[in-house]
C-alpha cells in the first residue's frame, strides 16, 4: 500500500529562496503550459465562429504530461532562460498538474467524469499555495542521522522531527519512496514522502462492535458507554483571534484599489494569525488522531454515520460549532486506518432515525427537539442519554443480517468524483420508492435531520 509520512523542515535562509525559487517554478510551468493550451483552444474556437470545416482548423495541441513537456523543453531558453537555477521537476511537477486539470475538465464536459462540473484550469497568481513535486533525482533520508532530508539542489535540510519511524522501514526492505512533495502551510515548510509500505494485516482476536455517535456536546459518544469530551480548541482560541483581529484592522494593510503596501506590523499580525490557526488545527487532528487510532485497535467492527456535514454547517447558530469538531476527518481517517488493520466500517444511512428510535424496544419517535438530551419511550417508559441511545442503536445495525438495516460495509473509495448519478430505491437506501410519474408530487427536498445533533 502506499503511505505518506510528513515531516516539518527547518531551512536556512538560503534553503528558504531555494524553495521558493522552486516553487516558482513549478507554478510558471503551470501558467506557461496553460497559456499555450488556451490560445489554441480560443483560435480553433474563433475558426469554427467563421464556418470553417473541422478538419481544416487549426491542429489541437495534446495536453498530456508527455507532450507538455516535450513542448517545455523545446521553448525553455526563450520562455525561461533562468530555468537552470531550478531542478527540472519543479517545471516537470507543474506540467503534469496541468495535464491532470486539462484531462478532469475534459472528461466533465464530455460527461465521463460524474459529479460535480469540474472548471476550465485558471491561471495561478503569486498568492498560490506554494508546493513542488520531486519524483526523480537525489531525494530521500540521510543515513548519518535521523534529524535531515536531502532534496534535489536544495540539498540537506534538517526536520523539527525524528524520521526513525520511517528510515527503520526503509532499512529493513519494507518500505520504498516514491516521491517528495514540498509545501508551504502556516508559516512552515513541509516536505511529504509519497512511500510504498509493504504490510502484513494481523487477524482481529475479537470481534467486537463499536459504534460512535458523533456530536458537538460531546465529541463522540461510544456503543460501549464511554463518552469522549469535545476539547474545542477553536472556541479556546476566538478570543485571542478576535483580539489579533482587532489588531490588524488598526494597522496599515493591502489596497488594490490604492496599490498601498502593507506595513510590517500588518504582516506581523497576520503571521500570529495564521499561527494560531495552525495550533488549532493541528490540535484537532491530533485529537481525531488518538481517537480513530484507538477505535480500530481495540475493535474488529467500527460503525459510523454517513451524515451531511455540508448540509448541517448551513445552520449559521451551529456552524463554526460543528466545523470545529472535525466530523468528515474523523470518518476520513477511521476509514483508511480501517483499511490499513482489516478492520471494517460500516456506514448507516444517512435516514436511519438512530436518535428516535429506542433502543429497547424499537419504537420511533415523531418528533425529537434539538433540546431533549435524554430520550423517553412512551412505550417502555427507558430513560436514557440520547446521544448513548443513538450509538446503541447503530450498534444494533451491525447484528442485523438483512441488507434494509441502512448500514452498509466500507468500499474502496477509488476516485470520489465517480459517483453515480443515481440511486437504488426501496427499503436498502432507507427511503420508499418513488411515485409514478403522474403521481409525482414537486416538493422541497429534505434536510439534514438536526435532532441527530446533540
Amino acid at each position: 500500500m502506499i503511505r505518506a509520512y510528513l515531516f516539518a523542515l527547518d531551512p536556512t535562509a538560503d534553503q528558504v529562496e531555494a524553495l521558493r525559487s522552486h516553487c516558482g517554478g513549478q507554478r510558471f510551468a503551470f501558467n506557461w503550459g496553460l497559456g499555450q493550451i488556451k490560445v489554441n483552444l480560443d483560435q480553433r474556437e474563433a475558426e469554427r465562429s467563421y464556418g470553417i470545416d473541422e478538419s481544416d482548423l487549426t491542429p489541437s495541441v495534446s495536453w498530456s504530461a508527455y507532450s507538455l513537456r516535450k513542448t517545455w523543453n523545446q521553448a525553455k531558453e526563450h520562455a525561461a532562460p533562468w530555468w537552470v537555477e531550478n531542478s527540472k521537476e519543479a517545471y516537470s511537477s507543474g506540467l503534469a498538474n496541468l495535464a491532470t486539470a486539462l484531462t478532469n475538465w475534459s472528461n466533465s464536459r464530455s460527461g465521463k467524469r460524474k459529479g460535480m462540473k469540474v472548471r476550465f484550469p485558471r491561471f495561478k497568481g503569486k498568492r498560490a499555495p506554494l508546493s513542488c513535486r520531486f519524483t526523480t533525482g537525489a531525494f530521500g533520508l540521510v543515513d548519518t542521522d535521523r534529524r535531515h532530508v536531502k532534496l534535489p539542489r536544495i540539498g540537506i535540510v534538517r526536520t523539527h522531527e525524528s524520521t526513525r519511524k520511517l528510515a527503520r522501514r526503509i532499512e529493513a526492505g519494507t518500505a520504498r519512496i516514491r516521491s517528495a512533495t514540498v509545501t508551504f502551510r502556516s508559516g512552515r515548510w513541509f516536505v511529504t514522502f509519497s512511500v510504498d509500505v509493504e504490510r502484513i494485516h494481523e487477524p482481529m482476536q475479537s470481534e467486537s462492535v463499536v459504534a460512535v455517535d458523533l456530536g458537538i456536546k460531546s465529541l463522540a459518544v461510544l456503543s460501549t458507554g464511554e463518552v469522549v469530551s469535545n476539547p474545542k480548541h477553536l472556541e479556546h482560541a476566538q478570543r485571542e483571534l478576535r483580539r489579533l483581529g482587532r489588531q490588524a484592522a488598526r494597522r496599515l494593510g493591502p489596497d488594490r484599489r490604492t496599490k498601498q503596501v502593507p506595513s510590517n506590523r500588518w504582516r506581523q499580525t497576520q503571521a500570529r494569525i495564521a499561527r494560531l490557526h495552525a495550533y488549532v488545527g493541528n490540535a484537532r487532528q491530533d485529537g481525531l488522531h488518538k481517537l480513530s487510532t484507538s477505535l480500530v485497535r481495540r475493535h474488529a467492527i467500527v460503525v459510523v454515520e454517513d451524515l451531511n456535514v455540508a448540509g448541517m454547517v448551513r445552520n449559521r447558530r451551529l456552524a463554526r460549532h460543528i466545523a470545529g469538531a472535525g466530523m468528515g476527518e474523523f470518518r476520513r481517517q477511521l476509514e483508511y486506518k480501517a483499511d490499513w488493520s482489516g478492520v471494517r466500517v460500516h456506514v448507516a444511512d444517512r435516514w436511519y432515525p438512530s436518535s428516535k428510535t429506542c433502543s429497547a424496544c424499537g419504537v420511533v419517535k415523531a418528533k425529537l427537539r434539538l433540546s431533549e438530551r435524554i430520550f423517553t419511550c412512551e412505550s417502555c417508559g427507558i430513560r436514557i442519554d440520547r446521544d448513548f441511545n443513538a450509538a446503541r442503536n447503530l450498534a444494533a445495525l451491525v447484528q442485523a443480517s438483512s441488507p434494509s438495516c441502512g448500514a452498509t460495509e466500507n468500499e474502496p473509495a477509488g476516485n470520489p468524483r465517480q459517483t453515480r448519478t443515481a440511486r437504488a430505491t426501496g427499503t436498502a437506501t432507507g427511503r420508499p420508492a418513488p411515485r409514478g410519474a403522474g403521481q409525482r408530487r414537486h416538493r422541497k427536498a429534505p434536510t439534514q435531520d438536526t435532532s441527530r445533533v446533540p
